[in-house]
């Protein structure tokens, strides 16, 4: 059996994404990992589900040394939400140690034009399905005995987008408060969560003009990577990330700051 610990993390189905980021960097720093994806929302949403690219991600994360156990899952199900935490231990055979949740729906929309439909899917994925996921995550660790010091982890992915992008970023504001409430209510089981702000991440959809309004904001001359999240989560899920609890932290380059 593996003697690395087991890290589900969510959002991975494409190569250019943070969350592909994020899996590589935690097989890297040791980890063992559960991928979920979901390839109808990257064809809805982005056009292209990227079809090799959890084959690509997960190569990359063997190679440098990790077991892999993959879990498409439709996390606007909450029957699929709530099981997934349990699906990723029966299919891996060691109990989850980490979650790292940077799935979402994100569909740009304002006051006038967001439909009911959408206000509720972006709440169902971005807020109720964390909440699942960590109630359950909350739920197998209570039925053991309390260990200080195994990197009991949680960090998820937020934005601080509102205006024309109002159901993302309200739902996301949803999930602000789920994880810090967490770092309150999961000390009994030594669990340290929180919550991490990329940035403009430049992931494939900025366009020039976008990208040139992100740099003059941005006091490092760039805009944020994937590489550069996945640097801070693979910190708060290291040996010395553990003291940092009920945070929300920003990985922007400075982008907010002004």
């Amino acid at each position: 059996m593996s003697q690395r610990p087991l890290a589900l993390v969510t959002g991975v189905g494409r190569r250019a994404g943070i969350g592909a980021a994020l899996a590589l960097r935690l097989a890297t720093d040791g980890w063992d990992l559960a991928l979920s994806w979901w390839s109808p929302y990257d064809v809805r949403v982005h056009g292209a589900a990227d079809p090799d690219g959890i084959d690509d991600v997960v190569a990359g994360c063997e190679h440098a040394g990790a077991r892999v156990t993959r879990l498409p899952v439709d996390l606007a199900d909450p029957e699929q939400a709530a099981a997934l935490v349990g699906r990723a231990e029966t299919e891996a055979g060691v109990p989850v140690t980490a979650v790292v949740m940077s799935h979402c729906e994100s569909v740009d929309s304002d006051l006038a034009t967001t439909t009911l439909e959408s206000f509720d899917r972006h709440m169902a994925v971005n807020a109720r399905a964390p909440f699942l996921i960590v109630q359950a995550y909350a739920a197998r660790l209570r039925a053991g005995a309390p260990a200080p010091g195994d990197r009991r982890r949680i960090v998820a992915l937020t934005s601080d987008h509102v205006a024309f992008n109002l159901p993302y970023g309200t739902s996301k504001g949803a999930l602000d408060r789920l994880i810090v409430g967490a770092a309150q209510e999961l000390a009994d089981v030594h669990v340290s969560a929180n919550v991490v702000n990329p940035g403009p991440n430049d992931t494939g959809w900025m366009t020039d003009e976008v990208r040139d309004a992100v740099v003059a904001q941005t006091p490092g001359g760039r805009p944020s990577t994937p590489a550069d999240t996945a640097a801070l989560v693979g910190f708060l899920c290291g040996p010395d990330g553990g003291w940092v609890n009920g945070q929300l932290l920003k990985s922007d380059g400075g982008f907010s700051a002004k």
